[in-house]
Protein backbone atom coordinates (compact mmCIF):
# COMPACT_ATOMS: atom_id res chain seq x y z
CA UNK A 1 0.00 0.00 0.00
CA UNK A 2 1.26 3.49 -0.80
CA UNK A 3 2.12 5.82 2.06
CA UNK A 4 -0.98 7.59 3.37
CA UNK A 5 -0.61 11.33 3.96
CA UNK A 6 -4.04 11.77 5.58
CA UNK A 7 -4.26 12.52 9.32
CA UNK A 8 -4.93 9.27 11.21
CA UNK A 9 -7.21 8.61 14.16
CA UNK A 10 -4.92 6.92 16.68
CA UNK A 11 -5.96 3.80 18.60
CA UNK A 12 -9.25 3.26 16.77
CA UNK A 13 -10.46 -0.30 17.33
CA UNK A 14 -14.03 0.11 16.03
CA UNK A 15 -14.65 -1.39 12.58
CA UNK A 16 -16.69 1.05 10.47
CA UNK A 17 -18.93 -0.37 7.78
CA UNK A 18 -22.56 -0.90 6.84
CA UNK A 19 -24.69 -1.36 9.96
CA UNK A 20 -21.88 -0.35 12.39
CA UNK A 21 -24.21 2.14 14.06
CA UNK A 22 -22.60 5.35 12.80
CA UNK A 23 -24.10 7.68 10.21
CA UNK A 24 -22.49 7.01 6.82
CA UNK A 25 -22.18 9.89 4.39
CA UNK A 26 -20.95 10.10 0.82
CA UNK A 27 -17.74 12.15 0.64
CA UNK A 28 -16.42 12.49 -2.88
CA UNK A 29 -15.81 9.00 -4.25
CA UNK A 30 -16.05 7.15 -0.92
CA UNK A 31 -18.06 6.80 2.30
CA UNK A 32 -17.07 8.28 5.66
CA UNK A 33 -18.61 7.62 9.07
CA UNK A 34 -19.57 10.22 11.68
CA UNK A 35 -18.13 9.09 14.99
CA UNK A 36 -17.99 11.30 18.09
CA UNK A 37 -17.49 14.53 16.16
CA UNK A 38 -15.03 12.99 13.70
CA UNK A 39 -15.45 12.01 10.06
CA UNK A 40 -13.76 8.61 9.79
CA UNK A 41 -12.63 6.85 6.65
CA UNK A 42 -11.44 3.24 7.01
CA UNK A 43 -8.22 2.92 5.03
CA UNK A 44 -6.23 -0.31 5.10
CA UNK A 45 -4.95 -0.94 8.61
CA UNK A 46 -5.93 2.50 9.99
CA UNK A 47 -8.66 5.13 10.03
CA UNK A 48 -8.19 8.50 8.31
CA UNK A 49 -9.64 11.73 9.73
CA UNK A 50 -11.53 13.61 7.01
CA UNK A 51 -13.25 17.01 6.80
CA UNK A 52 -15.91 18.06 4.31
CA UNK A 53 -14.49 20.63 1.96
CA UNK A 54 -15.96 24.10 1.63
CA UNK A 55 -17.26 24.19 -1.94
CA UNK A 56 -20.35 25.10 -3.97
CA UNK A 57 -22.34 22.18 -2.52
CA UNK A 58 -21.23 22.84 1.06
CA UNK A 59 -20.42 26.55 1.24
CA UNK A 60 -19.38 28.50 4.31
CA UNK A 61 -21.82 31.38 4.13
CA UNK A 62 -24.24 33.25 6.35
CA UNK A 63 -27.90 32.39 5.71
CA UNK A 64 -29.84 34.31 8.39
CA UNK A 65 -33.20 33.55 6.74
CA UNK A 66 -32.72 29.75 6.75
CA UNK A 67 -35.89 28.00 7.96
CA UNK A 68 -35.05 24.36 8.68
CA UNK A 69 -37.88 22.84 10.65
CA UNK A 70 -35.43 20.21 11.95
CA UNK A 71 -35.44 21.68 15.46
CA UNK A 72 -37.12 24.35 17.55
CA UNK A 73 -36.14 27.96 16.77
CA UNK A 74 -34.34 28.35 20.12
CA UNK A 75 -32.30 25.14 19.76
CA UNK A 76 -28.58 25.57 20.48
CA UNK A 77 -26.15 23.29 18.65
CA UNK A 78 -23.25 21.90 20.63
CA UNK A 79 -21.54 18.71 21.83
CA UNK A 80 -24.68 17.19 23.41
CA UNK A 81 -27.47 18.75 21.33
CA UNK A 82 -28.53 15.47 19.72
CA UNK A 83 -27.29 16.25 16.22
CA UNK A 84 -24.09 14.62 14.89
CA UNK A 85 -21.13 16.99 14.59
CA UNK A 86 -19.52 17.17 11.14
CA UNK A 87 -16.05 18.64 10.50
CA UNK A 88 -16.46 21.15 7.64
CA UNK A 89 -13.61 23.35 6.46
CA UNK A 90 -12.11 25.06 9.51
CA UNK A 91 -15.19 24.65 11.71
CA UNK A 92 -17.81 22.17 12.95
CA UNK A 93 -21.36 21.93 11.62
CA UNK A 94 -24.25 19.75 12.79
CA UNK A 95 -26.22 17.32 10.64
CA UNK A 96 -29.93 18.21 10.69
CA UNK A 97 -32.44 16.66 8.28
CA UNK A 98 -29.77 15.86 5.67
CA UNK A 99 -28.00 19.21 5.65
CA UNK A 100 -25.29 21.02 7.59
CA UNK A 101 -26.23 23.58 10.23
CA UNK A 102 -23.67 26.03 11.50
CA UNK A 103 -24.48 27.99 14.68
CA UNK A 104 -23.97 31.67 13.95
CA UNK A 105 -25.13 34.33 16.38
CA UNK A 106 -28.88 34.02 16.88
CA UNK A 107 -29.50 31.73 13.87
CA UNK A 108 -28.25 28.62 12.07
CA UNK A 109 -26.55 28.94 8.70
CA UNK A 110 -27.35 26.35 6.02
CA UNK A 111 -24.01 24.94 4.79
CA UNK A 112 -25.61 22.63 2.26
CA UNK A 113 -26.79 19.05 1.88
CA UNK A 114 -24.93 15.84 2.60
CA UNK A 115 -25.72 12.49 1.04
CA UNK A 116 -26.53 9.97 3.77
CA UNK A 117 -25.83 6.36 2.78
CA UNK A 118 -28.54 3.97 3.92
Amino acid sequence: MATCNEPHHAHHDHQHGPHCGHTAIRHGDHVDYLHDGHLHHPHGDHVDEHRLEVNTTNPDRCTPDHQCGGHEPGHVHGPSCGHPAVPHGDHVDYLVNGHLHHPHGNHCDDHGPVSIVQ
